[in-house]
């Protein structure tokens, strides 16, 4: 997981965060890089919206990383939801940005186990992901 951190860290690029409800409906939505925690899981600041409500009936999520520069490089980790709180103090030192004006319970820290890392692009053990 050092390593993923790392990465993550050290790698400009934009976040793709990938959901659907219990339905099978699907979202995408442009989400900043993960923040790690202690516990070794990954998580993500979430306003309450569309990714945020699928992740209440159906805690899978795939999130896609594409590198700046060119080609195509970066990427993509298989996610399944364990926890998500509302503690503010704890957001707002993971925030990259300054929110004003915010209303409480706008914002949710929702923690990830990574189930699976893979390349951008690629096939892993001769399947397609």
């Amino acid at each position: 997981m050092e390593a993923l951190k790392d990465y993550f860290e050290n790698t400009k690029g934009t976040g793709v965060m990938a959901t659907a409800d219990k339905e099978g409906k699907v979202n995408a939505a442009i989400y900043s890089r993960p923040h790690f925690l202690e516990d070794g899981s990954i998580a993500f600041i979430m306003r309450d919206r569309l990714t945020h409500h699928n992740l209440q009936s159906n805690a899978y999520a795939a999130y896609l990383f594409v590198e700046e520069g060119p080609g195509y490089k970066g990427k993509r980790l298989h996610l399944r939801k364990i926890r998500e709180e509302e503690n503010r103090e704890l957001i707002q030192s993971l925030s990259r940005r300054e929110y004003k004006n915010e209303k409480p319970g706008s914002r949710f820290l929702v923690a990830f186990q990574v189930d699976k890392v893979l390349p951008l692009i690629g096939a892993v053990d001769d399947q397609e992901a």
